[in-house]
């Protein structure tokens, strides 16, 4: 038996603000940092000694695993960065206030782009310049993306990156964004392309998975 936990950042300013964020940087607020101090200590409580942490490229992620592996004595943990577990991208919505958009766009056109599997946000006219992504080809550098995009290229991480080393026994963690671990939880757990509409994952609360051999879940809990 293996474990593996999910974690969604602590609370970031875009959050508070209720505005889309996507590749933007948005660092934590104070009660995302606390918020990531409790997740730790919960965390802590369970006694899982990790062997890899996984983390985006982005603040909001990696400030919340530092405070977590603190938390939990673990800072010799190596913590690999990678563009792949970055939060979907949200296109010309960025920035955006959500409730804004909702009586700009309609409550139904903005459900679509917000949960929807498939649809795709209006898009950015040109991509960002950012050195965090400046060793890779400008191809990874998206306009906006839909659920199944952010899916498809963090499933090739799943299996490169994170599967094999539980599948040797080795407890992982990951540190990511609200649509990335929806991402993920659809493909561990097998949900379909309509039902994952109805999958949230909050601020800064563990979700912990004990998997068997071959990766099918045993249990999962969330810790409160």
């Amino acid at each position: 038996m293996v474990k593996l936990v999910l974690l969604r950042h602590g609370q970031s300013t875009a959050n508070l603000a209720n505005e889309y964020t996507g590749w933007s940087d948005s660092p934590l607020t104070a009660e995302g940092e606390q918020q990531a101090i409790k997740a730790g200590k919960l965390l802590d409580e369970e006694k899982i000694i990790f062997t890899d942490l996984h983390t985006s490229v982005l603040t909001r992620a990696i400030k919340t695993a530092n405070i977590v592996l603190d938390c939990i004595n673990q800072n010799s943990v190596p913590i690999k960065k990678t563009w792949r577990l970055n939060e979907r991208h949200y296109g010309a919505l960025r920035g955006l206030n959500k409730q804004w958009t909702v009586e700009t766009y309609g409550k139904k056109e903005v459900a679509l782009w917000r949960r929807s599997f498939t649809t795709v946000p209006p898009k950015m006219d040109k991509p960002d310049e950012d050195r965090r992504y400046s060793a890779y080809p400008k191809t990874i550098l998206p306009l906006a993306e839909s659920l199944k995009d952010a899916s498809d290229r963090i499933i090739p991480y799943w299996l490169d990156s994170i599967a094999p080393n539980l599948i040797h026994q080795k407890n992982q963690i990951i540190v990511a964004h609200g649509s990335t671990l929806r991402a993920l939880i659809k493909y561990i757990e097998g949900i379909s392309d309509s039902a994952i509409d109805g999958v949230e994952v909050e601020n800064a609360v563990p979700i912990v998975y004990e998997l068997d051999s071959r990766l099918k879940i045993i249990s999962k809990r969330e810790l409160r």
